[in-house]
């Protein structure tokens, strides 16, 4: 008889569940759900890029591609970040086309990692990177983010946390779950501190054309930043295009170098098709990335005042596409506020301490869906607050 807890690794076996797909689980079983909960656009991947795949199949383009990626693709990754956010990568030798950015992320830390390194990771944030840190041997060190700083990282805190053993900060922002941004004084005083060590940034701008009245600035812009600094980024948020599964790396080539050896021999390459489409999108897809901006802004504006009627306190958020609301007034857990909201009143949000044990007392709510469908779940909402105040819970 075969005994699996010996043959699987302890620290996989003790990896937890993601607390999003946790909750995700709940809706299974339940119809006429009006969820808020998915970090992805509902736009369809514009025409003209879907039409650069279709063309490039037609013409029987089913081919591998080099390791790092088409050699179009990387030139207009290069041209790209140039063009938008003065980023300058050589495509030869410091860029990779990956599998989306979690494959971006995951070889990144990767390549940086090894047992016994500390890891400094603001949270609330994504789902991934302490696991990814988990599984390379590192240790996760929390630093929890407030919304009195308005969910940033500062200088005084990155450099409380810093000791012989740090390896990498992970820097995600603009920010899932709370829409923080770093503005460029706020970057250039996390540099300060970072200058004259041997610290590296994995900084993950997945949602950076994503920002609303402040443009994006990377790190990596910063003076001193690009030779340590690996830039996440991606195709999924800005071009509506997450099932196409592709992403990319900015990185010195010391860096790229070591990236692309794990990338080589766990992935091959990057589907072809999808880079063809990425070739397109980027290229002739700035208005795109414009248009759906401005309906993105729409709907968040429409959502903060919602919320702000129903009296729930939320965060103004600057980038990507999530509201960040207190529910902590009532005296109960995020997920019993989130499970019985869903019961109750068939609306779905996802409980902040998914996101980090900060993110407790909070609820991530995604405006990636129309206006409609949005009042539709701020009605429900509505609907359980006015509920939970006759019980006598509201403790605001």
């Amino acid at each position: 008889m075969i005994d699996y807890r010996k043959l699987i690794p302890e620290k996989v076996a003790a990896l937890p569940t993601s607390g999003i797909r946790k909750f995700f689980d709940l809706l299974e079983n339940m119809t006429d759900v009006t969820a808020l909960t998915v970090g992805q656009p509902d736009f369809i991947t514009p025409w003209h890029i879907r039409e650069a795949a279709i063309e490039s199949l037609e013409r029987g383009r089913t081919y591998y591609t080099s390791n790092a990626g088409l050699a179009e693709a990387r030139r207009a990754v290069s041209e790209y970040a140039a063009r938008r956010f003065s980023l300058s990568y050589d495509p030869a030798d410091e860029i990779l086309i990956t599998v989306g950015g979690s494959e971006a992320i995951d070889i990144a830390v990767r390549a940086l990692v090894e047992p016994g390194d500390e890891v400094l990771l603001p949270e609330p944030s994504f789902v991934c990177y302490a696991p990814i840190v988990t599984l390379a041997g590192g240790t996760p060190v929390r630093l929890p983010l407030s919304a009195g700083e308005n969910f940033k990282l500062t200088a005084e805190q990155l450099k409380r946390a810093i000791t012989e053993k740090t390896k990498l900060l992970i820097l995600p922002f603009p920010n899932n779950p709370t829409g923080a941004i770093l503005e460029k004084e706020e970057l250039e005083a996390l540099a300060g501190v970072l200058r004259g060590t041997n610290i590296a940034v994995l900084s993950d701008e997945i949602y950076a054309e994503l920002t609303y009245g402040k443009k994006h600035v990377s790190i990596a812009a910063v003076e001193g930043m690009r030779e340590r600094t690996v830039v996440v980024g991606g195709f999924s948020k800005a071009y509506a295009m997450t099932g196409w599964r592709l992403g990319y790396t900015l990185a010195p080539r010391e860096f790229t170098a070591q990236m692309f050896k794990i990338h080589q021999y766990a992935i091959m390459c990057a589907p072809t098709a999808s880079q063809f489409a990425a070739i397109e999108a980027l290229q002739n897809g700035d208005a795109d990335i414009e248009e759906m901006k401005a309906e993105y802004d729409r709907r968040r504006r429409f959502i903060l005042k919602g919320l702000d009627e129903i009296g729930l306190p939320c965060f103004v958020p600057e980038g990507a596409f999530y509201v960040f609301p207190q529910i902590s007034g009532f005296g109960l857990s995020g997920e019993e506020f989130c499970e019985r909201l869903l019961r109750e009143q068939k609306v779905a949000i996802v409980p902040g301490g998914a996101f980090g044990a900060s993110g407790e007392g909070y609820a991530r709510i995604s405006y990636a869906y129309s206006v409609r469908h949005i009042a539709r779940a701020l009605e429900g909402i509505a609907s359980f607050v006015e509920k939970l105040k006759r019980e006598g819970k509201e403790k605001f």
